[in-house]
């Protein structure tokens, strides 16, 4: 019988794993630091492949410290950096550019813009935000505007987006075998896309930003199940995430 939980805590300079047991105590934790990119003034960046392999190092790290496997775990969840951006090719499960972080100020003109064509106050009534670099729309629009040839990706399926859980949950799924394109309500209500009304993505903000829709992850609730990690991943067997 599985008698523990595990928490991937992917936050904005490292990765911890944490191992629970059925009472709420911790009983194994490894943690990893992983590299701030500064291109210029303004600007922070990840590598999303650092990203993911720090994460799996530090599962295996922490489940062989408790002399633990996969097995003895009932599910896992995922805690994160929210607004972070990564854009990549769900073929090849290569990302088009370095993870935009949440704290990157590139998108400034942009957002100055929105206000300035009196965006605001449609924008705040559906996502309770105000237009901000803070969020993942315009991070998501600069990467469209700015790197080559991911506008043209988007529109056969070979640039997909996500927030940091999303790319950690699709890449502990199966990546490019059938990994699990999804995020939770949480998430997405900091991308400034998603509608409070409904839930759901809102097609006048994704066409104002022009943003192609096919390029978004579903959206669950927090407490759905978002499918089993891999036998080949890093945990080594099945696990309800």
């Amino acid at each position: 019988m599985a008698d523990f939980v595990g928490a991937i805590d992917q936050g904005t300079t490292s990765t911890r794993f944490m191992v629970f047991d059925g009472g709420g105590n911790p009983v194994a934790s490894r943690q990893l630091e992983h590299e701030q990119i500064l291109p210029r003034p303004g600007w922070v960046e990840h590598d999303p492949i650092e990203i993911v392999e720090r994460t799996a190092t530090v599962v295996r790290g922490a489940l062989a410290s408790a002399k633990l496997d996969a097995s003895d775990l009932a599910a896992i969840g995922i805690t994160n950096q929210r607004e972070t951006t990564v854009v990549w090719d769900p073929e090849t499960g290569r990302p088009w550019c370095n993870a935009i972080v949440w704290q990157d100020t590139r998108t400034d003109r942009l957002m100055a813009e929105l206000e300035a064509a009196g965006h605001t106050d449609r924008i705040r009534e559906v996502t309770g935000l105000r237009p901000s670099t803070y969020f993942s729309a315009g991070k998501l629009r600069w990467i469209l505007d700015n790197v080559d040839g991911v506008r043209e990706a988007a529109g056969c399926g070979r640039a997909i987006f996500g927030t940091i859980d999303t790319w950690v949950l699709w890449n502990l799924t199966g990546g490019v075998r059938g990994g699990v394109h999804a995020t939770d309500v949480t998430n997405a209500s900091r991308t400034m896309l998603m509608s409070l009304h409904t839930l759901d993505w809102d097609d006048d903000l994704l066409t104002l930003l022009d943003i192609p829709r096919t390029m978004l992850p579903s959206i669950r609730r927090s407490t759905a199940d978002f499918g089993q990690t891999v036998d080949y991943g890093p945990f080594g067997h099945p696990v309800a995430v």
